[in-house]
């Protein structure tokens, strides 16, 4: 899944704008130029497309984390290297801190994208890599469970068909 897609589907179902978007990077001690961020927000096929890098991501999700829970006592988060790439389990267990999500909050939430997924299967996209149960998160679970997002946080919006 696109890195952009996941910025621009976490941010309408935050109903994060511009302003808001860059205070959860300033959270991370980085400045990111609201011209680099309208670029991201746009659709590949546009013109001045700018791709997501996974650093970026990471800041986010982790000013996010800072946003949603507070600062955690004597440690920062790590910050990913320019050759280290952001798996979908690695967004979506960031997604579930930053969120507070259980996994009763997960599986509801993909029930409600017609995804619905069993506790052990859920379980299994936390486990570390090396773990015999662990399972690689997929496209369209994480792509479901933004979407299961956008219809718990923001009702408001139709779901597109």
């Amino acid at each position: 899944m696109l890195l952009n897609d996941v910025l621009r589907r976490l941010r309408f179902a935050l109903s994060l704008d511009n302003s808001a978007t860059l205070n959860v990077f300033k959270l991370m001690d980085y400045t990111l130029e609201e011209e680099y961020l309208t670029a991201m927000m746009l659709r590949e096929d546009e013109p001045g497309f700018l791709p997501c890098r996974d650093k970026i991501l990471g800041l986010f999700l982790d000013g996010l984390i800072i946003k949603q829970r507070g600062r955690k006592e004597g440690a920062q988060p790590t910050v990913l290297a320019s050759n280290q790439r952001l798996s979908n389990n690695d967004i979506l267990r960031k997604i579930k801190i930053a969120m507070n999500y259980q996994q009763d909050d997960m599986m509801r939430i993909l029930r409600a994208a017609d995804f619905p997924v069993g506790k052990s299967e859920l379980t299994a996209l936390f486990r570390k890599p090396d773990h015999r149960s662990y399972r690689v998160c997929k496209d369209q679970l994480l792509r479901n469970f933004l979407q299961g997002m956008v219809i718990e946080l923001r009702p408001d919006a139709r779901r597109k068909k």
